[in-house]
Order: structure tokens, then sequence, then C-alpha cells
């Protein structure tokens, strides 16, 4: 049974930084396409950045050269977060496909305050 246990998430002042973990477990993140999605609250959930296969990486255009997504040898995938704003304040939460099953962690909050 795979799990995705995120970590990371605080309260931070507006052009500050956080680097979220999500520890992968049952999942081999080498092989997975790993993503950061984020949701605030009233509106739906949206994709933040993801990495897949051959170092492709995609960014959502609200975060890019803000953020930046990455994975380590030890089944890890983090995102870097620089130049907070407050609208970046939500929940984010990791997710793993693999082998065609979808995995999603339960969420970390990150609130940036102006």
């Amino acid at each position: 049974q795979g799990q995705l246990v995120e970590s990371g998430g605080g309260l931070v002042q507006a052009g500050g930084s956080l680097r979220l973990s999500c520890a992968a477990s049952g999942i081999s993140v080498s092989i997975s396409t790993m993503a950061w999605h984020r949701q605030a609250p009233g509106k739906q959930r949206e994709l933040v950045a993801l990495t897949a296969g051959g170092g492709v990486t995609h960014y959502a255009d609200s975060v890019k050269g803000r953020f930046t997504i990455s994975r380590d040898n030890k089944n890890t995938v983090y995102l870097q977060m620089n130049s907070l704003k407050p609208e970046d304040t939500a929940v984010y939460y990791c997710n793993a496909l693999m082998l065609n099953r979808n995995y999603w962690g339960q969420g970390t909050q990150v609130t940036v305050s102006s």
C-alpha cells in the first residue's frame, strides 16, 4: 500500500521561503510521475508543479521562476518555494502516479502573511 507524507508547511511572511517534503513509502519516486497540487479555501485544487521521467518538469504560470520541484535518491520529493506571496496560501498536496495508480498525501498547510 503506497503512502505519501508531506511536511514543511507553516506560516511565513510574504517574500519568504519554505521547502515542502514528500516522503514516499511503497511507491518508487524514481519511476513515478510526482506532482504538487494546492487548494485554497473556496477554490478548486490546482496543479503547481510536476516532475516526470527524463527530468521533465512543468510549473503553473503563477509559480514559474519561484518554485522548484525536485526528487532525491531517498524516495522523497521536494518543493522549494521562494518569494512567497499571500496568494500562495493553500493546503499543498503531494501526488504520485505509478503504474496507473494515483496516490495522494494528506496535505500540509502553507500560510503566507502580507
